[in-house]
């Protein structure tokens, strides 16, 4: 049994980390603190195997704790792991200097805290294994009535026996550097001869046959590892656990956790260092592949938005030393969402990485290529000298993305819109250039599509264009342009309709159907989103209605709700104004909060929420997942429904971390009383899976395409039909 120890002062950390605690191995006990100064009391009588800490806490920061935690009696050397959500350096040199041996960063990443507790837990048995052999040994040579000459060659030849059993590199050392012995481990690594390793009195008189070299990863390490020695003489402490990188024989690289601690003999002097090395070498790969992960888009593996306006920052830097001009596009593909609602997200998903790919053919080998989100991408063109060379590139990109490509047996052609910005004319740093590039391409957009534009400082034509669209878009709510489309969402359980999601709409007189993206953003910069969002929410409840009007059985309708907007009185009064006017059950009205966009003002947006709660209206947060506010919104706002992310669910079958993540928020969700829809379902095989996990609802093409109401209240009929029928 492995006792682990979470210190936090909120509540919902340590139900978290305590969930993930006891997912590291069987037998774990966890014990949870809220108070470092109870947990410090408590531990002087109890000893941990691991223990987990906030850094910033109340009476006790992280590092104070530690530094207190390492002396009570037996906790030196038991493994402490702080969790900030700092980045400073500072505080991590704290911590260390208090004695931390790891750390996290906050919001934890699930898969990292249980590969790092996992590392530890096995590191601190391991040391506890030999420092007991050790005592029981050192028990049986004062017990013992043998000579002192057969009871030292028995109990080093047990003592090797056992160091042999353990999965770790032992090797211990001499004042003069001549290695006393080896485990199997450290023998194998070094092709050093099982003889020499397991009875080393034999050379006593000849300790340059067991010499520095035995063990040696080269002389660098060599000399670093006696150096360190010497500093354990010296000190006659061990030293904190340590990483270092070394080379084996066969020109591995190696990652290796270790610590040096002093051996005494029976007058208390210290005759030996040990050195016990973990190789974490998976592990490190493990975190690798996390940092890439955080910072490049799951599907293309293209640089992220994070990832590119870092790399934007560092190239200004050094662009403006250089005298060099560097260029930033930014490409949307033209009526995607149309092309990925007609053909399914599997296929649109395969569009997008082949676009991925004309655009690495395209760019040069010093660019970087990124996926911003959906269906944009950026490319940071640097190292040019004219602004023709810009265009040269867009224009190349152009051609090549709009080239007909076959996908499952349809000719497919799409086309895209760039905008250019160039520095350092057209703005000195990331921001400016991002926004200006963003302009330009809305600009090419609106003169047609399939054309890249540069950002010009007079934008009067770019301001025509926007008008028109505006003038556009406030005689499509005049002229009633606007239609909603339904999703249905089906409960796993009773496989019947659960409820829909509302999805607008623009039946544009020339452009035909048009989706949210090819006009919202405009509409939100021109003051008309509010406007337009109060018609999505009385359409949608008033179509709620009419489906009961007509007979078939009351159904809740969902609309997104602007997170923006949430938190003000305007919002509470609307909804219940119009529930009011349309006689709608507000059990059957739910508000879905996009998870990814930030709420200015957390407190009011609750107080707006738990006065709907209260009414009766419903709250879903959608996307979940894809943001830094999944546990704040839970937290604070009165939550019925969690939608996760299609991100998670698309390769939910292959991705184990995908499939770790869905895990978790169904756990989460459910432990909350909260019910779970996972988004995207277009497969029998993500359905089976999330059935497994024990999702309750699903939504996405497997069910349903999004549905004009006509169809939708047919396939309600049929429902009903098969219900009376059953």
């Amino acid at each position: 049994m492995s006792l682990i120890a979470i210190l936090d002062d909120r509540l919902t950390n340590r139900n978290i980390y305590a969930r993930l605690a006891a997912a590291l191995e069987t037998n774990i006990e966890v014990v949870t603190f809220d108070d470092p100064l109870v947990a410090l009391d408590h531990l002087q009588t109890v000893q941990p195997d691991l223990v987990v800490t906030d850094f910033k806490m109340p009476h006790l920061d992280g590092a104070e704790f530690t530094r207190r935690f390492r002396s009570c009696p037996g906790c030196a050397d038991i493994p402490v792991v702080v969790i900030t959500a700092y980045d400073d350096r500072s505080f991590r040199l704290q911590a260390l200097e208090a004695g931390a041996t790891d750390f996290l960063q906050s919001p934890v990443d699930h898969a990292e805290f249980i590969t790092r507790g996992r590392n530890l837990l096995r590191m601190h048995r391991q040391h506890r294994i030999i420092e007991t052999r050790a005592r029981d040994l050192e028990l049986e040579l004062k017990n013992s009535e043998l000579s002192h000459q057969k009871l030292m060659r028995d109990s080093r030849e047990a003592l090797a026996q056992v160091i042999d059993t353990v999965p770790a590199f032992i090797s211990a050392a001499d004042r003069d550097g001549h290695i006393v012995f080896i485990n199997a481990s450290q023998s194998e690594l070094t092709d050093h001869g099982a003889p020499d390793r397991r009875v080393p009195d034999q050379y006593a008189d000849q300790p340059e046959r067991l010499g520095s070299g035995a063990v040696s990863f080269g002389n660098d390490y060599q000399q670093r590892s006696r150096s360190l020695d010497l500093l354990v003489f010296k000190s006659g402490k061990p030293l904190q656990a340590f990483e270092q990188e070394v080379t084996d024989q066969q020109g591995r690289r190696r990652i290796l956790l270790t610590t040096k601690s002093p051996l005494r003999d029976g007058s208390g002097d210290i005759g030996s260092v040990l050195t016990t090395s973990l190789d974490i070498t998976e592990r490190k790969r493990a975190e690798q592949h996390l940092q890439h992960v955080a910072s490049h888009d799951p599907l293309t593996d293209l640089p992220n938005r994070a990832l590119l306006r870092e790399r934007l920052q560092h190239r200004l830097s050094r662009g403006g030393r250089a005298e060099r001009l560097i260029a930033l596009h930014y490409l949307d593909l033209d009526r995607f969402k149309e092309v990925n609602d007609q053909m399914g997200h599997h296929l649109g998903d395969i569009l997008l990485k082949t676009v991925s790919a004309h655009l690495i053919a395209c760019a040069g080998k010093q660019d970087t290529v990124a996926r911003i989100g959906g269906d944009e991408f950026a490319i940071l063109q640097t190292q040019i000298d004219h602004p023709d060379q810009a265009a040269e590139l867009a224009a190349r990109i152009i051609a090549r993305i709009s080239q007909p490509s076959m996908q499952n047996g349809q000719e497919i052609t799409i086309s895209g819109s760039i905008g250019i910005t160039i520095f350092p004319t057209d703005g000195t740093d990331t921001e400016e250039l991002i926004r200006n590039a963003d302009l330009a391409m809305y600009q090419a957009k609106a003169e047609g599509r399939n054309s890249y534009r540069f950002f010009v400082t007079d934008m009067n034509e770019r301001i025509s264009r926007i008008q028109r669209i505006r003038r556009e878009l406030r005689q499509a709510l005049r002229s009633n342009e606007f239609v909603l489309h339904y999703q249905p969402q089906m409960n796993l359980l009773t496989g019947r309709i659960a409820g829909v999601e509302a999805l607008l709409r623009w039946n544009h007189p020339v452009d035909g159907l048009l989706a949210p993206g090819d006009f919202l953003v405009i509409a939100e910069q021109g003051g008309l989103g509010g406007e337009i969002d109060d018609w999505v929410l009385r359409r949608a409840c008033l179509d709620a209605m009419i489906w009961q009007k007509n007979g078939l059985q009351p159904i809740a309708v969902g609309v997104n709700l602007s997170p923006v907007r949430i938190g003000t009185l305007r919002t509470q009064e609307l909804i219940t104004t119009v529930l009011h006017e349309t006689g709608l059950d507000p059990s059957l009205l739910e508000l879905e909060l996009t998870e990814h966009e930030l709420v200015d003002d957390l407190d009011a947006a609750a107080r707006v929420l738990n006065q709907m709660r209260l009414l009766g209206v419903r709250l879903a947060i959608d996307d979940f997942g894809t943001g830094y506010s999944s546990l704040n919104y839970v937290r604070s706002f009165p939550v019925n429904r969690l939608k996760i992310d299609q991100s998670f669910i698309r390769n939910l079958r292959t991705d184990v971390n995908d499939a770790a993540i869905v895990r978790n928020i169904i756990s989460l969700a459910h432990d909350l009383n909260i019910t779970v829809v996972a988004e995207g379902v277009e497969t029998v095989e993500q359905l089976t899976h999330l059935a497994g996990e024990g999702c309750d609802e699903i939504q996405g093409f497997y069910f349903s395409r999004p549905l004009p109401t006509d169809a939708l209240q047919a396939m309600l009929r049929r429902e009903l039909a098969s219900t009376h029928l059953g």
